[in-house]
């Protein structure tokens, strides 16, 4: 698979998503608490962009009455019929063996790791500063 840069890992936010586009596909990249996800911004039902749903967790329970929100954060719900998904596996909850969102491999790669050096350009001396997001695609 072949390497994007897509931007640095600290234009997102922890509990923030941004959307990049890749060979024509849209990808929303979710940061959750410093791990980074991608995810094809199209709901399968209907297509919405996933990226303007609103991130949520799941609700579990042991016995009637006794619910807890659990991996809050962690689930994007479609904006338009309510859909809910895995953002790190793109498994839908409410039917994971027949529906997914397509996922994409997203990591961390510090700069100095992209681009060897030496780091000049007409006796100006550059540096590599931070780590970038990469999505294969």
């Amino acid at each position: 698979m072949t390497k994007h840069v897509v931007g640095r890992a600290a234009d997102i936010a922890p509990g923030e998503r941004m959307v990049v586009t890749l060979k024509g596909r849209p990808i929303v990249i979710f940061n959750l608490s410093g791990e980074y996800f991608g995810l094809l911004n199209r709901c399968p039902h209907q297509s919405a962009d996933l990226s303007r749903g609103i991130a949520t967790g799941i609700a579990d329970s042991d016995e009637p009455g006794d619910a807890v929100c659990t991996r809050s954060g962690e689930f994007i719900r479609c904006p338009w019929h309510g859909w809910e998904f895995d953002i790190r596996t793109g498994q839908s909850w409410c039917d994971p063996s027949r529906i997914k969102v397509r996922p994409f491999t997203v990591r961390v790669e510090a700069g100095r790791a992209l681009v060897e050096g030496p780091y000049k350009a007409e006796a100006i001396p550059v540096s590599v500063d931070g780590d970038y997001l990469i999505v294969d695609a």
